[in-house]
């Protein structure tokens, strides 16, 4: 399984992005995927998580700013980011969740950085 995010860059506030990643390996439409993005100096946060089935969940601090959403037609997960601010900058990780047995293995891709700023 190989993920691979694109679609980051640089920003001036209030501007917009859309994050997207690419998963290989035929399991994605089965799985729960998220984003998550680590400042620097700070641990890794979650961003938003999407069931196979369509069902999202947003960080509360970032709710209304952000929307995550998947096709699984492309094996791709996607975030649109909206009114973007310079606390968003880090680097943003596309992850996904696989159950086997009761136990879940994360699988990560590269990140893509995001840097909001004038």
């Amino acid at each position: 399984v190989q993920l691979q995010a694109f679609g980051g860059g640089l920003v001036q506030p209030g501007g917009s992005l859309r994050l997207s990643c690419a998963v290989s390996g035929s399991i994605f439409r089965f799985n729960t995927v998220a984003w998550y993005r680590q400042s620097p100096g700070d641990q890794r946060e979650l961003v938003a998580t999407i069931t196979p089935g369509g069902t999202t969940n947003y960080a509360e601090s970032l709710r209304g700013r952000l929307t995550i959403s998947r096709d699984n037609a492309k094996d791709t997960v996607y975030l649109q980011m909206n009114s973007l601010k310079p606390e968003d900058t880090a680097i943003y990780y596309c992850n996904l969740q696989v159950w086997n047995r009761g136990s879940r293995r994360d699988y990560w891709g590269q990140g893509t950085l995001v840097t909001v700023s004038s």
